[in-house]
């Protein structure tokens, strides 16, 4: 019954934003158009996000939603979330080949087997990009990244909050042990902190993530033990049905010892990263605040400059 209950009220908030013109069907669940309100919001929310970490003297790199295939199969991706990942394929073929795409079109058959996968595949987090970029010795301080960029999961879902392509805005420190958990504290604090300036109604949990396959579990089991992610919560379609709007994540030395990234000592470098879900937090807002950005609190439209 309240598996129902919120299916429901998620329908019922999406088809209010939709009423609304905020958002706009594209006949596949998960993608949607956005309006120029709704642009507006989320960049806003964008341009807040970056100059938490402009203060911190971060490095600001910006990457294609793409990803280089080599380094994507090298990250562990496909072992850990298959079903989410998206591979770009791409016509290849002759006159021939060309015909038997337009014949198998014309019949609505499948054409895809003329079109072989590509070097790139789409990008899954927008932190992803950055370690390859990372690869060698850091500096005695490490290295701070803010990187933005649409992202893509191949989840379909008629909730609004779990798009197929969606922004994430994140922050990537790569350095020593002691330096990278200290990083994640102070963000963790920075996190509250911003949800509170936003007066959203959020909170944090241990969490973890859709590990695919029978040995998922234990894997997600270990992330909660070891609280290598943590979740900042808000409801965008019901009270009772909290959504990740911000996720920071202890990655330990893996990238670093995947993509040969070391300290100054000589040692696989750690990395931690927080990434804001750009469009859930503009859905946040809404659901919190109204449709009608005039009427949100002073505190909000004080810190989102509208």
């Amino acid at each position: 019954m309240a598996t129902l209950a919120t299916d429901l009220a998620r329908r019922a908030f999406g088809e209010e934003l939709i009423d609304a013109g905020l958002l706009m069907r594209t006949g596949v669940p998960g993608v949607f158009g956005r309006s120029a309100a709704f642009e507006d919001t989320v960049e806003r929310v964008d341009r807040l996000v970056g100059s938490i970490a402009a203060r911190d003297g971060a490095e600001v790199l910006r990457f294609p939603p793409l990803l280089n295939r080599a380094h994507f199969e090298r990250s562990g991706y496909l072992e850990s979330f298959p079903h989410l990942a998206g591979a770009i394929h791409s016509f290849a073929g002759g006159e021939r080949a060309h015909r038997d795409l337009l014949d198998a079109v014309a019949r609505g058959g499948d054409w895809s087997a003329a079109c072989p996968s590509t070097d790139v595949v789409l990008t899954p987090a927008a932190c992803y990009p950055v370690y390859p970029a990372l690869t060698g010795t850091l500096p005695k301080a490490g290295r701070l990244v803010d990187v933005m960029s649409y992202c893509f999961r191949h989840e379909p879902s008629d909730d609004l909050a779990r798009m197929q392509m969606f922004r994430m805005h994140e922050h990537v420190r790569a350095g020593d042990p002691d330096k990278v958990a200290a990083w994640r504290d102070l963000w963790l604090t920075r996190a509250q902190e911003f949800a509170a300036t936003l007066q959203l109604d959020a909170r944090c949990e241990v969490a973890s993530d859709q590990f695919f396959g029978r040995t998922g579990q234990l894997l997600a089991d270990n992330q909660r033990q070891s609280r290598l992610k943590l979740e900042i919560l808000a409801p965008i379609a019901r009270e009772d049905a909290l959504t990740a709007i911000i996720s920071l994540n202890d990655h330990r030395d893996h990238f670093g010892q995947l993509f040969g990234i070391t300290t100054a000592d000589g040692a696989a470098a750690h990395t931690s990263c927080i990434g804001f879900g750009l469009e859930r937090i503009a859905l946040a807002l809404y659901r919190e605040h109204g449709l009608d950005r005039s009427e949100w609190p002073s505190q909000v439209r004080g810190a989102l400059d509208l």
